[in-house]
């Protein structure tokens, strides 16, 4: 195959499909360890998998790699499923202001899809810990949500199909055809050749 073929049919091949398999680990922050990992594992029923110290001379210095800048904090991962993870650093106590959840480039909230049992399941936990949630609420055709914040203040969806049951989908829940998705990109003042380019994954 000649290179200019093979450039075109990798390129194809790569806008076919997004490029990661989905989420290894979402790494947020909190102050207290001990709350968030009681809520996350006694409260949503999300198993404690792996609990660690971040290795001195990864917090500062020339040996960090993006982690916060101070050494030797907590950093616990969750299974969050589907073969993903919550992850927690916990920051020390007054050293960092409460985020703003609509600051950007802040985390509004984290969603997480869940079958129907669980759906209930985890209604049903949250009123006997008494934790207080908003929902459920119709949020598209066909998608339920509750809300929820956790000991740190982040904001926590959890979204049901209820018509897939046990088989719930994600993508097919909020997908779109060419000419809604077009719609909207159109107010945003594009030309025409970006909203094609940012569209041909769609479906007429």
């Amino acid at each position: 195959m000649a290179d200019g073929s093979l450039q075109q049919a990798t390129a194809k091949t790569a806008s076919a499909q997004p490029l990661p398999r989905g989420i290894h680990h979402l790494a947020l922050t909190t102050d207290d360890m001990t709350k968030t990992t009681a809520f996350y594992v006694e409260v949503l029923g999300m198993p404690l998998v792996h609990a660690m110290r971040v290795p001195p001379g990864v917090g500062v210095g020339p040996g960090n790699r993006g982690n916060p800048p101070y050494e030797n904090l907590r950093h616990y991962f969750f299974d969050m499923g589907n073969d993903s993870l919550l992850a927690f650093f916990e920051i020390p106590k007054d050293e960092k202001p409460m985020t703003d959840r609509d600051a950007i480039g802040g985390l509004q909230h984290c969603a997480f899809a869940v079958t129907v049992q669980r759906f209930a399941d985890i209604q049903a936990r949250l009123k006997k810990h008494n934790v207080p949630f908003q929902g459920p609420i119709d949020i598209l055709p066909g998608l339920q949500s509750i809300y929820v914040y956790d000991p740190s203040n982040i904001r926590l969806e959890f979204c049901c199909e209820p018509a897939k049951g046990e088989r719930p989908g994600v993508i097919a829940s909020v997908a779109q055809t060419k000419a809604e998705a077009r719609r909207e990109l159109e107010t945003t003042g594009a030309d025409n050749a970006w909203i094609e380019r940012m569209t041909k994954n769609l479906k007429a």
